[in-house]
């Protein structure tokens, strides 16, 4: 796809499938600091679903429960719990990116079609088949003058804000030797081009292993890390993923902060559970990133980790798990300069993240 404009703005919205809606938007509101600004549901005419527009810095969140239990995303709740159904995104060209996509092997979900919104104009939509039972849709909003998507009613209570702003990477989970298929397939279908890649040599304790590949849109605002287990004399965190799930889908989101020692804080204090990190990690950092701003005992109270490369440092905190289900978890991550993901903390996050699988009964030699 050698479009001489990038196909992809941006993430217009990611939407989660989960089981009450309305108490989920009271969790995010009062543990993650999102802003509840929409709803969509009975009220408002929407007879099939409830659906609460969740907003923090540029992060929408869309959190939708089905009210018909015929409804596609009641299957998907049944068989997936709370989870990602939908990565969003903003284009131009709707109409030619889509019959690129299907043209292309896409499977479709949606065709182009127009919602309007009294006098605010109209959005153009449709969707396609990704991973597992994740969709992309796409989202061309130019000359829509509402908020956020037609079908929303205002409806604002404020949350506790935690300062995270921007989506940087949204990760994917997918089967044994599947990590190839979907680097052609958005290599393809969405002219993204792979901007980082790890194999089970990077990402590796004694017991288990993973490899990775990051795509990124043209304009490399937009990064989908995706994740394949890797043999190893347990089972991979990802493994244990794909089967806790029932497949491939979204493993994590992480958030952009401009301050994570402010941003953790809050998290921690709003009752958000993080892995915790081997104190010895710490006992040697500076020696390996180098000097940094932050007070590192402070970023040890807090597990933070840090890495470096050729142009800055970053910080990142990883959730345990929001659900029962050990599935979906959030990533905290403030960029000094670097681009990377993380690459020299990989070890310590994987150790931390085997210690809760151990906890689980999923670690087993």
């Amino acid at each position: 796809m050698k479009n001489t404009e990038p196909s992809v703005r941006r993430i217009h919205h990611v939407e989660l499938v989960v089981g009450n809606a309305k108490q989920a938007s009271y969790f995010y509101r009062n543990s993650f600091g999102f802003d509840q600004v929409g709803y969509a549901g009975l009220e408002t005419g929407l007879k099939d679903r409830a659906s609460y527009h969740m907003k923090q810095g540029n992060i929408n969140l869309i959190l939708t429960t089905p009210l018909d239990p015929d409804h596609p995303y009641a299957e998907f709740h049944k068989k997936h719990g709370d989870a990602v159904v939908d990565i969003a995104f903003t284009v131009s060209n709707i109409d030619s990116i889509y019959k690129f996509a299907v043209d292309h092997g896409a499977t479709s979900i949606a065709e182009p079609f127009k919602t309007g919104d009294g006098n605010n104009g109209i959005i153009k939509s449709a969707s396609i088949k990704a991973y597992g039972d994740t969709m992309h849709s796409f989202i061309e909003e130019d000359g829509y003058a509402g908020n956020f998507l037609p079908g929303f009613e205002p409806s604002e209570i404020k949350g506790k804000s935690t300062g995270i702003v921007f989506p940087d990477h949204i990760v994917a989970n997918v089967e044994d030797q599947k990590m190839h298929h979907w680097v052609d397939w958005y290599k393809t279908i969405f002219n993204f081009h792979q901007f980082a890649t790890f194999d089970d040599k990077d990402i590796s304790t004694e017991f288990s292993s993973l490899r990775s590949t990051v795509m990124a849109s043209p304009n490399e605002v937009v990064k989908l890390p995706i994740n394949e287990p890797a043999e190893g004399r347990s089972k991979s965190q990802i493994q244990e993923y794909v089967e806790s799930y029932g497949g491939a889908g979204v493993q994590h989101m992480a958030f952009l902060t401009g301050d994570i020692i402010d941003s953790v804080s809050r998290l921690k204090e709003q009752g958000v559970d993080f892995l915790k990190i081997p104190d010895s990690y710490y006992d040697t950092l500076q020696e390996r990133v180098g000097v940094i701003d932050e007070d590192i005992n402070m970023l040890r109270k807090l597990n933070i980790l840090v890495d470096r490369d050729d142009k800055g440092y970053l910080l990142q905190l990883f959730t345990k798990p929001i659900e029962d289900r050990p599935t979906l978890f959030y990533e905290i991550i403030q960029r000094k300069g670097c681009q990377g993901f993380g690459k020299g903390n990989f070890k310590a996050l994987f150790e931390a993240i085997e210690l809760e699988q151990k906890r689980r009964g999923n670690l087993e030699l």
